[in-house]
């Protein structure tokens, strides 16, 4: 028998099968990783099998494989498929997308599985002989310390590992190393996981359902495989428990399910929940566990031991045996899409996958993407709402600030009159408020008064952002940093002043607002440490703070009983930027926040939730129809305008970036790939119908918007294109020049994949 295999290198020339003798001895399967001679030097290297064959191309000579390096098939079969069509989808090496389906540190074999020291009685001699050793004539111990370790193990029956009868038996490593040493006990050693869990969790069960809930697990269930499913629930309506009644129903048939969610914040608090109802079956996946808890969460998913997976974007090539079920919470969020290549969307991913397995995919969101709601509207997908809040608690009551009037009449603090007052009514009554700014340091940026003078990254085109509690400024694109420097380094005025807010400066302000309030601010530079989520989040909902600060890390997905008020400190941070998705993004996440207020219940009366939205827009309609709870109008009137002005979902656009360090290189090369871009556009459209001229829109070519980042200037063609039934072959033109354009700088044609597939 023969396997043909990829060849663990991520490069285009040997992007292909090759063929390999499979010894006699070795059992090889598609799916497994072997190590194989590879090249002129025979060099042995890592690779997938995809398939076995029985007959080779006698061109060629004939290597043999060398050995498994796991005595199991790492990939599935419907992974091994899923990674042909990521490869084709996103237009990547086979090896890149394989790699996306199994732990880096597996890689190379840069981990290992953790072993356990333990002991057990031996078997060499009798139990009354072995103890009888151990006592003088006078019926003591020789050694009490050794006694009691013999009489633990033989209690239990059992091989206990070294640890656990230290922490009966202190300092016991001198008795363990005598009693091996006399032959009454062995010593063995077994393989464990590592566990990413540092709290034990009491198990629960369902609560009663609502009509509503139960309805959305009904239809579900009763769903046709290859499904996809837009839970369209309002915050606080339940779509959790919707969630975990699905996956009991797959769990009970023998399934496995894979749960998805979008900040690392909010992996801890998803997962104890899921914890909580199926115990030891979950496994989590995300970058903040270490490299040995990642490839043993891995190792527990593939061997069958975990069947629920909750984790981050990457967690969707989970190997989860027999998957019947992805859920992708908050599916709107854009941290689903990757930004390394391959570029891959999630949720297209998830589709996908589900197809394979024969499976499910639930989305949810309060605030789906338009062109997730689009694709219900057409009956793509099945839409089921969830309309109100759970409990009859209701919609928290919404307030805008007009933040003109505010300056206009004499308040220039960064809070409003109006959340001023509510933040003081909320602490002094007992109860949890959440401020939130989607900006961290304490100012954007600093100028000299008397010239004028920004201080700019010198590595990036960009201002860097003032941290007052360490005195410097840093780019929040490269890292760099530096102390905060007395004077003018263009003038030498001591004239220099920092302009707008973050998350620091509101901390700030707070404390002079509230003298004596307890505050915890959750946002990148507070959330470093491996547990830093988990224990910001577990202090708040303890109670041990009376207001969260915090950017979109607490805008979605928390579920605090405490928190009655939620203030937006600026809703335009995100608002008036150079993206035909800022609306839509301000809208979300207005609405996310919004919904972490009034979601308990105290006794039997529902705590009211309030919400203060400070901006300078108050008849934006992001804000407006945010503060009325209206996402059916929001989307109508979106979508009428994307339709208007021919922009995705109606439109599709491709970028292709140019990186040098010389400037005039960057642009040159930008400058000729447009024109031959427009050209092959134009060529390819001609070919498929006299008419299709106009599906292109314009191919545009300037500086990015981050002109310089990391010493390298940034140059972008941008191409835009009317969606129709030749998109897909105008594409496929623009790969075709996109790979054979090897000019240096270079960084790729990039598309948005959920325009596209």
């Amino acid at each position: 028998m023969f396997a043909k295999l990829i060849i663990d290198i991520a490069n285009s020339n040997v992007d292909r099968l090759f063929t390999y003798r499979i010894p006699e001895e070795l059992d090889v399967r598609a799916g497994h990783r072997v190590l194989v001679p590879f090249g002129r030097g025979n060099k042995p290297v890592e690779g997938f099998v995809l398939e076995l064959c029985e007959e080779y191309d006698a061109r060629f000579e004939i290597k043999t494989i060398i050995r498994t390096m796991e005595p199991y098939t790492a990939l599935l079969p419907d992974q091994l498929e899923l990674a042909k069509w990521l490869a084709k989808a996103y237009h990547c090496t086979l090896c890149d997308a394989l790699r996306l389906m199994l732990p880096a540190q597996l890689r190379g074999s840069r981990i290992k599985e953790k072993t356990v020291r333990t002991v057990v009685i031996s078997q060499e001699i009798s139990l009354e002989e072995a103890r009888a050793s151990m006592l003088k004539k006078d019926g003591s111990p020789r050694s009490p310390k050794q006694l009691e370790i013999f009489d633990l193990l033989a209690k239990s029956g059992m091989p206990m590992s070294v640890e656990d009868l230290n922490a009966y038996v202190p300092s016991a490593g001198p008795a363990i190393s005598a009693l091996l040493k006399k032959g009454l006990i062995t010593e063995r050693g077994f393989v464990t996981f590592r566990s990413p869990f540092t709290n034990e969790l009491k198990r629960d069960s369902s609560p009663v359902l609502t009509d509503a809930q139960k309805k959305a697990v009904e239809s579900i269930e009763a769903g046709e495989p290859r499904s996809v499913f837009l839970l369209h629930g309002v915050t606080g309506s339940g779509k959790t428990e919707v969630y975990l009644n699905t996956i009991q129903s797959v769990l009970d048939s023998g399934g496995g399910a894979i749960v998805l969610v979008p900040e690392i914040s909010l992996t801890p608090q998803t997962t104890d929940r899921f914890r909580r109802r199926f115990g030891d079956t979950v496994a989590v996946m995300h970058s903040h566990l270490s490299a040995g808890e990642r490839y043993d969460e891995w190792r527990r998913v593939r061997l069958g031991k975990a069947r629920v997976v909750v984790g981050a974007r990457s967690a969707v090539f989970a190997p989860v045996e027999g998957l019947k079920i992805i859920i992708i919470d908050e599916e709107h969020e854009p941290s689903y899409r990757s930004e390394m290549r391959p570029e891959y969307s999630a949720d297209e991913v998830a589709v996908r996958r589900a197809r394979l397995v024969g499976g499910k995919l639930v989305l949810g969101s309060a605030t789906p993407q338009m062109i997730s709601y689009l694709r219900a509207k057409q009956g793509a997908y099945k839409l089921i709402k969830l309309p109100e809040r759970i409990n009859g608690i209701p919609m928290p009551e919404v307030d805008i600030v007009d933040l003109r009037t505010e300056f206009m009449s004499g308040n220039n603090s960064i809070f409003s009159r109006d959340l001023a007052e509510k933040l003081k009514k909320c602490v002094s009554s007992g109860e949890q408020a959440i401020l939130f700014l989607n900006r961290r340091g304490y100012s954007y940026h600093g100028e000299c008064r008397a010239c004028g003078f920004v201080f700019k990254c010198p590595h990036c085109d960009v201002a860097m952002t003032y941290h007052k509690f360490d005195n410097t400024l840093r780019c929040h694109y490269c890292g760099y940093r530096v102390s905060v420097p007395r004077t003018c380094p263009s003038c030498g005025s001591v004239y220099i002043k920092y302009t707008g807010i973050g998350t620091q400066q509101v901390e700030e302000q707070l404390k002079k607002l509230i003298p004596g309030v307890r505050c915890l601010r959750m946002d990148t530079d507070t959330t470093g440490g491996k547990t830093s989520h988990r224990d910001i989040l577990d202090a708040f909902s303890q109670g041990e703070a009376d207001v969260l600060i915090g950017t979109q890390m607490v805008a979605k997905g928390l579920d605090i009983p405490g928190v009655t008020l939620v203030g937006v400190v600026f809703a335009d941070a995100s608002l008036f930027h150079s993206d035909y998705r800022s609306g839509e993004r301000t809208f979300q996440l207005l609405t996310q926040v919004a919904g972490r207020a009034g979601r308990a219940v105290n006794g039997d009366e529902p705590k009211p939730g309030r919400v203060v939205i400070q901006t300078n827009a108050p008849n934006h309609r992001a804000v407006r129809l945010a503060a009325e709870h209206n996402y059916e109008k929001f989307y109508e009137l979106e979508i009428q305008d994307r339709l208007r002005t021919l922009f995705p979902p109606f439109s599709v656009f491709a970028r292709a970036l140019f990186e040098c360090i010389d400037e005039k290189k960057a642009f040159e090369s930008a400058e000729r790939f447009a024109g031959e871009a427009e050209a092959v556009i134009g060529k390819t459209l001609s070919a498929l119908s006299p008419e299709a001229q106009s599906e292109l829109l314009f191919v545009s070519c300037g500086a990015a918007p981050i002109r310089k980042r990391e010493n390298r200037y940034r140059y972008a063609v941008i191409i835009k294109l009317a969606r129709t039934k030749h998109t897909s072959d105008v594409i496929k033109a623009l790969w075709e020049l996109s790979d054979g354009f090897n000019v240096e700088g270079f960084r790729g044609l990039e598309l948005n994949p959920n325009d596209l597939l």
